[in-house]
């Protein structure tokens, strides 16, 4: 009798890996085709918005983070856009903080991936000024023609205190593409 149960268990297990399978290739035929629609020619225009928090992202001085920011870029040649860019940010141990950056991302059309760098002015409420330099890679996933999903992994580097203002940490933005 428990032959036939652990027989019967072997056979769900099978259908459910193959089942798994079988989403996971549909995921990632998904994914290539929608990347398809990844046009980066000269003359778009961009607007988006990203959010940071709850543990995503982690420096000494932080424990706790929530940011929220907004972009705008534009084009100037294909794969390559200049980004105006300002944020807010919360802290349960600082003072909450306003960024103001200028940025540029060159994007990968083959596979979404874009890498990205600028230069970032951060203001803490209690009259703390910092600069730092933002590399970033992230990965721009089309939901359609115009709108992304844009993980990203980010770095910013602070120029005036590196061992406590410094931070790395996750975004996820969305974005859409227009001319």
């Amino acid at each position: 009798m428990e032959e036939r149960t652990d027989k019967k268990r072997q056979k769900i297990v099978i259908k459910k890996l193959v089942v798994m399978k079988k989403i996971l290739l549909v995921m990632l035929l998904a994914v290539t085709t929608t990347s398809a629609f990844a046009q980066f020619e000269e003359g778009k225009k961009y607007v988006g918005a990203s959010l940071t928090g709850l543990d995503l992202s982690y420096s000494d001085a932080q424990k706790l983070h929530l940011g929220i920011d907004a972009r705008a870029g534009y084009f100037v040649v294909q794969d390559v856009m200049a980004i105006a860019e300002v944020g807010f940010d919360y802290s349960n141990t600082q003072c909450n903080t306003l960024d103001l950056a200028l940025k540029g991302r060159y994007y990968i059309e083959q596979n979404g991936i874009f890498l990205g760098a600028g230069l970032k002015y951060t203001h803490q409420f209690e009259s703390y000024n910092s600069l730092s330099l933002t590399p970033e890679v992230g990965y721009c996933y089309f939901l359609g023609k115009h709108l992304t999903v844009e993980p990203t992994l980010y770095y910013d580097m602070s120029l005036t205190d590196f061992a406590h203002k410094s931070k790395v940490g996750i975004k996820i933005g969305f974005g859409l593409y227009f001319k």
